[in-house]
């Protein structure tokens, strides 16, 4: 199977993600609309328990497979990346079994006592097969990222989103009307329907792509084995702690708005608003970013292990620039058109809400998420988790004691978003600079696209109205400010020397 170069690869991965973000931002609007923003917070509620569980048992073995599968192949031993994939499959099979025979009987305790909320309940259970399956597609996936083949889970990924799409709006058009906790239900069902797929077809792709008797001279299991743990373990540790503080951010918001007042429909409803409404449409450009990691990681994993630290400051400084120059111009747009988009997209008067600062957190996230993807490609694991783990701490008591004063509401949690960021990045840039030397590149990096997409916002700011003022629909006002404000990035890009370059 052909090997891809990092451009190639990277451009793939950024198309099949802005398909699959676009696709998923489609299936959000018609869920949304289908079952309303109660429901939507109800599910928002559920999906952290999700992201517990793979913490618990997929996350750390689908980082340890990409990164020693791409350390082999760089030296040659093709069977020594099949051992790891077999290794990591036994290590989640088992973590997953645990985590069932535990999480099961205690489902109603988690839905009453811990989310707050015994609608959850069935959503929880069924949360269940679909981890199984997801892990066991995240470990192959992986080892074809560590291994620089991604066409198999590009194709893989395009399918699920689609699948996964037509599975929940079909089960919800056929069921519906039902009670908020058997319409969570129906999602889930619908998710799991499409990790049946995934999981079979990237297992079937894999044994078809190593073949029976892939070349050369393997690793001892053990070696292998303390191998695994030593990525596996900071790594799901740290994004356990982090979810399990994503989880308590998600209970809190709604509680908190309780205490100030509203009835539980009600905070559950504004919970739903800004976590299933406005954060997707803001997040939405960074399709870019998760897909330049898929590639960053491997690559950075295979030039560690060749000793190129030259290199390794190369790769990081063009993820960096490549970074800043997508995802500033469509975050300083977005907080201008978040709101007439989401109203015009969902339907719902509040959604847009907090938008400027929401789209800055979500731009330094994106930098922040590069960081750590160079920190993890270059083995220090530990440095994220303990870089992270502050980050997640930080945002959880800011949030608690933000939303607990009288009038602050949900500012409070975009301020402790704004603030944890902000604090990531500094750490993970500090963390970087020392493993690497890499030395800041602050107009390229900041000033060149942080000016140009200032200027491109501050234009659609102005533009927008005059041409609602005309008589333009609020929809195609938005697009024609978007295609405005992206030519005028452009320009002002050219103007100060900086043209985009290879990520």
């Amino acid at each position: 199977m052909h090997t891809m170069s990092a451009l190639q690869s990277t451009v793939l991965l950024t198309a099949v993600s802005f398909f699959s973000q676009a696709v998923g931002f489609v299936y959000r609007v018609f869920l949304s609309r289908m079952v309303g923003s109660e429901i939507m917070g109800l599910y928002q509620l559920v999906l952290p328990v999700s992201a517990v569980f793979m913490s618990l048992t997929a996350v750390g073995f689908t980082v340890a497979c990409s990164n020693l599968t791409a350390r082999y192949r760089a030296t040659g031993n093709h069977r020594a990346a099949a051992q790891t994939v077999k290794t990591c499959v036994a290590g989640f099979l088992c973590a997953f079994g645990l985590v069932a025979l535990v999480a099961a009987p205690l489902s109603d305790f988690i839905s009453v006592h811990l989310l707050g909320d015994a609608r959850s309940r069935l959503g929880i259970l069924l949360l269940l097969p679909c981890v199984l399956l997801t892990g066991l597609e995240n470990i192959h996936k992986h080892s074809f990222y560590g291994a620089g083949h991604v066409r198999p889970p590009a194709f893989t990924e395009i399918c699920e989103q689609v699948i996964r799409s037509g599975a929940v709006l079909g089960l919800l058009w056929a069921f519906l009307p039902q009670n908020p906790e058997r319409t969570v239900g129906l999602i889930v069902c619908g998710m799991i329907l499409c990790e049946v797929f995934s999981a079979l077809t990237l297992t079937l792709l894999y044994r078809r792509f190593t073949g029976r008797r892939p070349p050369g001279e393997g690793v001892e299991p053990s070696a292998l084995r303390r191998s695994v743990v030593h990525i596996a373990l900071p790594i799901g540790w740290t994004s356990l702690l982090g979810n399990l503080m994503g989880a308590a951010t998600s209970v809190i918001i709604p509680q908190r708005l309780v205490r100030a007042g509203l009835d539980v429909s009600s905070a559950m409803s504004r919970f739903g608003v800004m976590c299933g409404m406005t954060l997707p449409l803001l997040t939405l450009p960074t399709a870019f970013i998760s897909a330049m990691g898929l590639v960053l990681l491997p690559r950075l994993a295979q030039s560690a292990a060749l000793g190129r630290t030259d290199l390794c400051r190369e790769q990081a400084d063009q993820a960096i620039s490549a970074a800043a120059l997508l995802i500033f111009p469509t975050s300083s747009l977005l907080a201008v058109l978040a709101s007439p988009l989401a109203r015009t997209l969902f339907r719902e008067e509040t959604a847009g809400q907090f938008a400027a600062p929401l789209a800055l957190a979500v731009a330094l996230s994106c930098l922040e998420s590069v960081l750590a993807f160079c920190l993890n490609g270059l083995g220090r694991q530990t440095t994220t988790a303990r870089n992270s783990l502050i980050c997640g701490g930080v945002q959880l008591l800011l949030t608690w004691w933000r939303m607990g004063l009288p009038g602050v509401g949900l500012q409070g949690y975009v301020e402790a978003v704004l603030i944890s960021t902000v604090l990531g990045v500094a750490l993970h840039w500090h963390s970087l600079r020392r493993a690497i030397g890499l030395r800041p590149r602050l107009f390229r990096w900041l000033v060149a696209p942080g000016l140009s997409a200032l200027l491109a916002g501050l234009c659609a700011n102005l533009l927008f109205p005059v041409l609602t003022a005309a008589g333009l629909g609020e929809g195609p006002a938005c697009l024609l400010c978007l295609f405005f404000g992206l030519l005028l990035y452009l320009s002002a890009l050219l103007a100060q020397g900086e043209l985009p370059r290879r990520p």
